[in-house]
Order: structure tokens, then sequence, then C-alpha cells
């Protein structure tokens, strides 16, 4: 946590606000003669600040592995894609976050996450504006902000003045984590949006006058709540346990409770089917989870992503730093609240800039709790807590926060205004008192919360791993693009490439040339980043050349560039760096068992179209006792490891490819059960061929 002065233009710029919105007092807080009016302008205020926040902060493009993601999901949605076909070698396309399903008509691939917020994003993909999403998100936050903060005014008869929703809103517009959630490619901000939408839409339902109306509104919830299912499903769980105490303590809509529900059930249909066909798409079975297929199929220990308590939870791949440092022999309950307190610690800025602020939220609900929709309020709050509990991995980072939380931060702002509206009330010019608490949060960004954003615009090497202004520059208009890691490829990929430009990943082995070929021999060119220690990145795009091969000449592919795998037995493969060992390029794939007592397997997709009709021979790092088999097209061969602790390297027969492969092409390797040794997939070597 860093505390002090202002450094950046931000900062400065929050810290003169602050003091601008005291002289501003009465305009900004008295009840204003047209709140709709009122309203309008703070949105558009929250949605300029989301957008500076992408230039000034974001740098113009995602800058998380999940942001990239979601932008690369929302693409293919954009272009009618829950799920896209995966070309030859499937491996340049597959990795990190990426979910591969096999298909009659051929393997496909799909991002794991769920599709509510891609499908919002895709409408920005359409439009040819894919990051003005976020900040059209700010401003129906900073709406949805200011509805529920003059129905709970209304609720617990709060003084009019100063005004609760008018100070809800400048809560909901300052709000840092605000900015960042509606401004990077993240679910959070749309979640928000639901969770407080469903809220004041339900209110507003149980009130109506007409049957009608109350059904129009109740179904408008329900389309809300669905969505919110569909973005963040653990979100929804808390939001449905505030909407059935509603529904049970609140006088109005328990008179009205089956209309309702039936109304709320009919319009949460289109965010549950959205979401039961993505994750079909995704996975090839309906009722199946993308993100537990994913990690089934890419990590380990087995079943290690799940939502719930014991052994073997957290993955040792994408958070095994983590699992070991916090939780090395299990998820149990010291873990699980050691995991909460330490997401709490992290959102103490979140709602308001500066940590002892975030004590207006529960004093707010304390004072809210003379009434049923004060009291759902704060336990949507307390629910978002507890809802996540049962998931192992805390989820924080500079900017983003506590995230599992940031879905409630609408909810927070009115609470926490709540509680300022009713202590300024009792006071002379109770407007600047309300103002105060409003400049103190700006200067919380001043001299608190803004250090946190620099260090997001900062980290790694303080802009995004793809920006296709880059290849502009290098004057590369078609052709084929070879980039170096997850982030940059899941930016840069487009499942229907268009303008001459195709994205493939760069392996520094056979595959790579195999992918200039399946594609017709391009110009290929390497977008690499220079990333130096604690400087600016630079993009090097150089040009890629294939030097020419004679015909059956042998080629190497790498172990690691195969992962992720495609289907993982009692085991889990991943790339470990073995420098100093047989390893070719100091690494290969690493097979873990989870039980040395019962069989284990592992199978990897291969390049059916450049390896058919060629010979394929696996080498493979041994210890310990171990022994098993490899099958490569249906041929099995098998190997076995000498006792002892000493690593031994062990070239495979070749097996041959038949031409054509039928279907997808598969190595499996299986390990007997028994032996306290490891293996690994260090490279296949691959011969023969006439048609180089």
């Amino acid at each position: 946590m860093t505390v002090g002065p202002p450094r950046d233009p931000a900062q400065w710029l929050a810290l003169g606000l602050a003091l601008a919105v005291v002289v501003l007092a009465r305009p900004l807080l008295v009840p204003s003669a047209r709140p709709r009016l009122h309203a309008a302008l703070g949105a558009l205020a929250a949605a300029a600040l989301s957008a500076g926040y992408v230039v000034f902060y974001l740098r113009g493009g995602p800058r998380i592995i999940d942001a990239s993601s979601y932008f690369l999901e929302a693409r293919a949605l954009s272009e009618g894609l829950f799920s896209f076909p995966l070309p030859s070698p499937e491996s340049s396309i597959l990795g990190r976050f990426l979910v591969y399903s096999e298909h009659p008509e051929g393997p496909r691939a799909a991002v794991l996450f769920p599709p509510g917020y891609p499908a919002v994003l895709a409408l920005g993909f359409l439009a040819r504006a894919p990051l003005a999403v976020g900040p059209v998100l700010a401003a129906a936050i900073a709406l949805t902000t200011f509805d529920l903060g003059a129905q709970l005014a209304r609720s617990l008869r709060l003084p009019a003045t100063p005004s609760l929703a008018q100070l809800a809103l400048l809560f909901s517009m300052t709000c840092a984590a605000l900015r960042y959630h509606t401004a990077d490619t993240m679910s959070h901000g749309l979640a928000a949006l639901c969770s407080s939408a469903a809220l004041a839409l339900l209110w507003r339902a149980a009130d109506a006058s007409s049957p009608r109306r109350a059904a129009g509104l109740a179904a408008a919830a329900g389309f809300a709540a669905g969505w919110l299912f569909a973005t963040r499903p653990v979100s929804a769980v808390a939001l449905a346990a505030v909407v059935a105490f509603l529904l049970f303590s609140d006088d109005k809509a328990r008179a009205s409770a089956p209309r309702l529900v039936a109304a709320m059930a009919v319009g949460a249909l289109p965010g549950l089917a959205l979401f039961f066909a993505h994750q079909h798409a995704a996975t090839g079975a309906w009722g199946a989870s993308a993100q537990r297929l994913y990690y089934a199929t890419s990590d380990g220990p087995p079943d290690c992503f799940r939502y719930g308590f014991g052994a073997g939870v957290g993955c040792l791949g994408e958070h095994g730093a983590f699992v070991r440092e916090h939780f090395p022999h299990g998820y149990g309950f010291v873990a699980a609240a050691l995991t909460t307190l330490r997401r709490l610690r992290a959102h103490l800025v979140d709602p308001l800039n500066l940590e002892p602020l975030v004590l207006l939220v529960p004093a707010g609900a304390f004072l809210a709790r003379s009434s049923a929709r004060g009291r759902a309020l704060g336990l949507l709050v307390v629910a978002q807590i507890l809802a996540y509990v049962p998931f192992y991995f805390d989820g924080n980072y500079p900017a983003g926060g506590a995230r599992f939380f940031c879905d409630a931060l609408p909810v927070e702002h009115v609470l926490a205004a709540a509680f300022v509206v009713a202590f300024a009330a009792r006071r002379r010019a109770p407007e600047r008192w309300a103002a105060g608490a409003v400049a103190l949060t700006l200067a919380g960004f001043a001299v608190r919360a803004g250090f946190d954003h620099a260090a997001l615009r900062d980290r790694d090497g303080g802009g995004p791993y793809f920006e296709p202004e880059s290849l502009a520059r290098a004057g590369v208009t078609r052709g084929l693009v070879f980039l170096d890691d997850d982030h940059g490829f899941n930016t840069a990929f487009d499942p229907v490439p268009a303008g001459g430009i195709d994205v493939v990943r760069y392996h520094g082995d056979a595959l790579d040339r195999l992918a200039w070929e399946a594609r017709g021999r391009p110009p290929a060119f390497h977008y690499r980043l220079d990333i130096p220690p604690g400087g600016r990145l630079a993009v090097v795009v150089e040009p890629l050349v294939f030097p020419a091969r004679r015909p059956g000449a042998p080629f190497v592919i790498e172990g690691e560039s195969l992962w992720p795998a495609v289907a993982q037995e009692s085991a889990w493969a991943l790339p470990e760096w073995a420098a100093g060992t047989c390893a070719s390029a100091d690494r290969w794939l690493a097979v873990h068992r989870a039980d040395a007592g019962a069989p284990a397997s592992i199978a990897l997709v291969l390049p059916s179209r450049g390896l058919a009709g060629r010979s394929i021979a696996a080498r493979l790092a041994l210890r310990g006792g171990i022994h098993g088999e490899v099958e490569i097209a249906g041929q099995r061969v098998s190997f076995a490891a000498p006792e002892g602790a000493s690593l031994a390297c062990l070239d495979l027969p070749p097996v041959a490819v038949p031409d054509p492969v039928e279907g997808p092409l598969h190595l499996i390797l299986r390990v007997d059960p028994g032996g306290s040794g490891a293996v690994a997939l260090d490279a296949l070597r691959v011969l023969g061929g006439e048609n180089d």
C-alpha cells in the first residue's frame, strides 16, 4: 500500500476536483428541480471519466489475461460464434483460457468465461468501438445508482437535502475501482449494473400502480438477474438470496410475490439460454461447465477448480504459487477465512478510494435497517462476500481491487450516501458536509488509490501486449503474424480473419513452419515484445523467414508446445523449465500423477495435416522406475525407466502416421500404476514425408 503526495496528472486533477466539489456543494447536492437531467449529466460525466481511464491508465487496450480473453470471446460472438473451428496445427491457436472440444465437423475452441459480458462487448465490436462499451456501462451504473438512492431515501424517509440520490451518484462517479471496471474489458462492471438494476426494477415493480406495469418492470428485473447469471453465476446466487428476502420481507413485494416471481422468471430466460448455449458450444455437452473442462484438461490436480472445500482444491498451474503459499494441504475453513480476509482488506479502498471511508458503508447499512429495502441492500453486500467464500482464489490485483466484491459497489455507494445524508442533515449547511465526503473520496484517490491505478498502468511494460498500430507502422498489411504470449494473442486473434492478416502463436519449433505451410506460405512476421526491467515495452515487428527444407528432412516439435492437453485422467501436464538436463530448449511437458497406485494418462492433439504420412518418434525424460506407453494413431510403444533417482532420457521407436488421417490426431501418454518416479514429454522427432 502506497500513500503520499500526488505524482501524476490524474491524482493532481482529483485533488483540484475535491476543492471544486466543496465550492459547488449546493448545485451538486440540493435536490434538483430536474432530477432526470441531473442524473443524465452525472452519467455522462461517469462515462467520460471511464473513457479517460482507457486512454490514460490502460493506454488503449486490455491489460490483464482475463480482459484479453473476454476481448477474444466478444470478437467471436460478434461474428456469430460461441466456439470457432481450429485450423491445423491446433496448438498454434490453443493456449491459456481456451477450451478444446471435438465435434463431428472437427475440433473447435472457445473462451472459458461465461458469455453475458462478451455478448454485450460484442455490440462494441459490431460498432467498431469495443472499448466504448465500458464507458456506456459506467453511465448506466450511474443511473441505476441514482435511482436506487432515490428509492431508498423515500423508503427511509430521510431529509430531502442533501439529496441521497445525487450524493450516491457522486460517489459512483468518483469511485476509481468502478472507473477501472468500466474501462478494461472485464465483466464486473456489467455485473454491478445487472445487480443494482435488478433491485431498482424490482422495487419499482412492487410499487407499480397497475398489474401490467408491475409485470413489465418485474420482467425487466428478471432480465437483469438472468444476464447477471450469464455474466457471473456466483454473483447471481448472492442476488437471488436478496430477491428472496425482499419478496418475503417487503410488504408491497410480498403482496404480489407470485406475479413478480413469474414475471422475473420469464425475463430471466434470455440470460439463462445464452449461458447454457455457450457452455454447450464450448464443451460439446449440455450441462457441462466450460471453466471446469478447461482446468480439467490444462491444470491439476484433478478436480482442482471447484466451488467448495477439501483436499486438492486449487490449481497448481494457473494459481500454483498462491495455492502453495496459502493452503498447501487443502482448502478448509481456516484457508477460506484467510482468503476472505485478504479480499476484504483489498476491498477497503474500492468503494470510496480511501480505506477509512469504507466505514460509511456498514454505518449506512445499520442506519437503513429500519426498512426492508434498506436491509436488502446491506444483505446484498454480505451475500456477495459469502457467495465467494467457497472459491479458493482471492482474485485481487492493483486497481481491480477485490474484484469479486466489486459487483456490489453501486449498493455500497447508496448505503454510504444514506449515512452521510442522515449525518449531514442534522448540521448547518448540510450540503457542504455531504460535499466534504465526496471531496474526501477525491483526495483519497490523490493520495492513496491513485498509486494502485498507476501500478496497473505501469505493469508488464506499461502497455497492451498487442496494438494493431504497431503492425501498421511496420507496414504489415497482409500475411501471418506470430505472437509470443497469451495476452497479445487473445487480443489479436480473430477467428474470422479480415483485412489479410492472420494471427498464430509463436513456439520457436516446427509448429511455426507447419502453421505457415497450412496457410499457403504467406509473408510471415514475428510480433515481439522487448520489456526491460522497470521500463516501457517496445514492440519489434520483424520478418520471419522459414528456410528451404529438403523433402523428408526431420524436424522437431517441442513437448511443451503441445500444452494444453485435450484430456487428462489421474494426471496433469504442465510446461516446466528443465535447464541443465537432457531437455531440448531447456523445457519439457512434465506429467504429474495424482496417485502413483492408479493408471494415469494425458492426451495431446497433434497437427494431423502436417504429420500425415510421416513417422513420429517421442523423446521422454524418465526417472524412478516409471513405465507405461505412448500411443499415436492407434500404435503403441512401451517405455520403462530403471529404478533410482537419476534422470534418463529415452528416444522411443518411431511410429507411422497414416495418410490421410481420419479425425483428430492424438498422442496419448499412459503411465502404469506403481513406481515413484516422473515422466516428461521432451519433444517429438518427425521423420519422412515427401510433400515439403
